[in-house]
């Protein structure tokens, strides 16, 4: 296949690539050995790097992540193309339809925009949505070369079948202080939720002396429980005081790699290593990078 190289491409060009890619005899082995599954992670992968850009504002980076994250849909919906699933154009006409339909309020008729944003509406159409989308998958058959034992899909029952209720609709495959918030936003809208922050602070402190209490009797099966027992109400503290925890957690890893680096730094002055070090020495290091920090935040 000839592919046209131009400084300004067009999303055309980049299916054409895809599916040079996934020619056999002609494409690349890797790219063509791929399915939904290997690649779900890269798409997970692109999407955290997307956030990562905008996080540092790094426009340059932006530029190229947002392409990566595209990449995986093109990807995806060529595997299904050519499983004879569904094609590109569908999952451009499936969000299209969906965004229209959930602004009535901007794309409706005139009497429908001069009414504005009703209450409700939103879960409302995506009630209506849900059931539209059930109805499809009773007609839906396997896909073509799909696995016969592929295991049930996220928010499925073991049988296949669509998980109902109120939590139905928050994918499994979030990160899982993501999917915390979501589930308890979505908890909170059938009023099952504290009035405000102080019984849950009450709650993180119960769950600490039960993630102790686990410890001492040396269970590692309580100890995991306990520790995702506190983590779900560390998201929920988060969620009162309206804190991304995925981010609050991204600025505080990026904060011990700032405070590490200038550690091994002043040591790198003396001639050593961390490990020629020892805690003591780094802890009071730490101190010293946190003091500069401090320092330079003055400054600025």
């Amino acid at each position: 296949m000839h592919l046209r190289r131009s400084e300004r491409n067009t999303i055309e060009d980049l299916r054409d690539v895809m599916v040079a890619l996934r020619t056999p005899e002609t494409g690349c082995p890797w790219d063509i050995a791929q399915t939904f599954e290997t690649i779900a992670p890269y798409t997970i992968e692109e999407a955290y790097e997307v956030a990562d850009a905008i996080q540092r504002g790094d426009l340059v980076d932006l530029v190229d992540e947002l392409g990566d994250l595209l990449l995986q849909v093109v990807y995806h919906a060529r595997i299904a193309e050519e499983r004879g699933a569904f094609t590109f154009d569908d999952v451009v006409t499936s969000v299209t339809t969906k965004m229209i339909r959930r602004h009535p309020h901007v794309f409706g008729d005139e009497e429908t925009r001069a009414a504005g944003a009703q209450p409700g509406f939103w879960e409302r159409i995506k009630s209506e949505e849900r059931a539209e989308k059930a109805a499809r998958r009773a007609q839906q058959t396997s896909l073509p070369d799909s696995p016969a034992d592929r295991p049930a899909a996220p928010n499925t029952t073991s049988e296949g079948a669509v998980a109902s209720g109120v939590l139905a609709d928050i994918p499994v495959a979030l990160p899982g202080l993501t999917r915390a918030i979501k589930l308890q936003n979505k908890a909170a809208r059938v009023g099952f939720d504290w009035p405000d922050i102080a019984p849950v602070f009450a709650k993180m402190k119960e769950e600490l002396n039960e993630l102790e209490d686990a410890v001492a009797a040396d269970n590692p099966d309580a100890r995991e429980a306990e520790i995702g027992d506190l983590l779900f109400v560390i998201a929920n503290v988060a969620r009162h005081l309206k804190v991304d925890p995925e981010a609050a957690i991204r600025r505080t890893n990026q904060k011990f790699i700032t405070r590490f680096q200038r550690i091994e730094a002043i040591l790198a002055g003396d001639g050593r290593t961390p490990q020629q070090s020892d805690l003591a020495e780094m802890d009071r290091l730490w101190d010293q990078a946190k003091a500069e920090e401090r320092t330079a935040r003055r400054r600025s």
